[in-house]
């Protein structure tokens, strides 16, 4: 029997190839408005991002999400709050 192919998708944050049910998408549309795509089915230009808290923080730092869409801080502030409720919402057992 074959075996069913996993999706990869590269994390634009620490540049490591992980699954996609590990990840979170980050959505540009057309309105240029920023934000965390929970679905992952949102219209508009998408970048992953690793559901590891610490490099989510070194990336906020850093500022990697204002560089790779070309924005600035104030507007992603609310988008890394989000990938961080994200993160921790998965972690809690249901």
């Amino acid at each position: 029997m074959k075996q069913k192919k996993i999706p990869m998708r590269k994390c634009i944050l620490s540049n490591e190839m992980k699954q996609k049910k590990d990840m979170i998408r980050v959505v540009k549309n057309k309105a240029d408005e920023i934000k965390a795509d929970a679905t992952g089915k949102a219209p508009g230009r998408g970048a992953y991002v690793s559901k590891d808290l610490d490099v989510v923080e070194t990336a906020q730092q850093q500022g990697k999400l204002e560089r790779y869409f070309g924005s600035d801080k104030e507007t992603l502030e609310p988008v890394y709050k989000e990938i961080i409720r994200l993160i921790y919402r998965e972690r809690i057992p249901k």
